[in-house]
């Protein structure tokens, strides 16, 4: 479905341009895509254990309040007539190579944030013969259709002059949802979203606000500097900006790696090891790809762990050799945390992640091998 939030403005062409595409359910929509009898119907990917987590929902499942990070055991519970599958990780990062490749002919300037969504940075890469709003959204168009005739599969995408409003845009009609958000109209674009969509809003700051009235971004761009200050603290007027549509950042392709991570925060604590391993298998798959599509590998592994205290724990192992593979991230991320359960007592954690560092280039390795 295609949502435009304002006829593009000629006189706009000076703007940055940038997209952000973000797929569809996609280990769902993988798995229903690979086996027809799954079209149409609930998928449930994740673990299939008695405390495993659901990794992803096909929109049909999500109808039933099924959602990422959710025990597999509540999934159940919510959805018993749903298709459960177990994750083929490498199966969805072939697809996810496939479409990154998608992305870079449109534009060298790709920042992955994970298999299936990733910033375009499109300023300087649209043609140049008709306005930028009317490029920017017939490349949207465009790319939405590429993936689908590649692949088969659907991707939401949103398209503004900054990430903040590309990544809303992004989320606004799904699946299936193409967004453009105009530069002179984005205040009616954010105003009525709940407050909670912008970034940093999480599960501490958000009562606070609501409890304030303040349930919407309008709202929060609308109110009074003191008020705020008083809600959010020092980093009040940094919100307030989000608010106004302000983001600066830049997409960051051309930077060079000192790492490639991942991480989640969980929903709710997590006391059992079985949904944190396969979290930690999640993103070493995610790292894994990352570094492989990259050609880096990296000889130091690091996981991350913040507990139910909001302590955070990192621990690190750094190899003779550098590594990429899915295999050897998650072998050496898993003794790394099962050494921490060992030595902490196993405290409930709130968040897990999982990097490589110390990179360097595939063939460097070789080399040094040689010698």
């Amino acid at each position: 479905m295609v949502k435009d939030i304002e006829p593009f403005e000629p006189d706009q062409d000076s703007l940055r341009a940038v997209m952000h595409v973000d797929m569809d359910a996609f280990y769902a929509s993988i798995e229903q895509l690979d086996n027809p009898r799954l079209k149409g119907r609930p998928v449930i990917v994740g673990g299939l254990g008695p405390r495993g987590v659901v990794s992803t929902a096909s929109y049909e499942a999500r109808r039933f309040g099924v959602h990422s990070a959710m025990p597999m055991a509540r999934a159940r519970a919510l959805c018993r007539h749903a298709s459960f599958v177990r994750p083929r990780m490498a199966r969805y990062k072939e697809i996810s190579q496939e479409i990154f490749e998608l992305f870079h002919r449109f534009t060298p300037q790709v920042e992955g944030l994970s298999m299936d969504e990733a910033f375009l940075e499109m300023t300087g890469y649209l043609p140049g013969k008709h306005s930028r709003d009317s490029e920017l959204r017939e490349a949207g168009r465009g790319l939405q259709q590429a993936i689908y005739a590649n692949t088969g599969l659907t991707a939401s995408v949103g398209m503004a002059h900054n990430k903040l409003l590309a990544k809303l845009g992004s989320d606004y009609r799904k699946p299936r949802g193409r967004t453009f958000v105009a530069y002179d109209k984005q205040h009616l674009f954010l105003d009525p979203l709940p407050v909670g969509r912008l970034w940093g809003i999480g599960r501490q700051t958000l009562p606070r606000l609501q409890q304030a009235g303040i349930l919407t971004i309008g709202q929060l761009r609308k109110s009074k500097p003191e008020l705020l200050q008083r809600l959010l603290g020092q980093r009040w007027r940094h919100y307030q900006r989000l608010s106004e549509g302000i983001d600066n950042r830049q997409v960051k392709a051309e930077r060079a790696d000192k790492s490639i991570s991942r991480e989640t925060t969980f929903s709710r604590d997590i006391n059992e090891q079985e949904p944190l391993l396969e979290t930690l298998h999640v993103h070493a798959a995610e790292v894994a790809r990352r570094a492989v599509t990259k050609s880096l590998l990296g000889r130091t592994v690091t996981i991350k762990l913040r507990d139910h205290n909001f302590v955070t724990i990192s621990r690190s192992r750094t190899l003779p050799h550098g590594i990429n593979s899915i295999d050897d991230i998650y072998a050496q991320a898993k003794q790394l945390f099962q050494d921490w359960c060992d030595s902490s007592g196993f405290p409930a954690i709130r968040l897990i992640g999982v990097g490589i560092s110390n990179l360097q280039a595939a063939d460097e390795q070789v080399i040094e091998d040689l010698l």
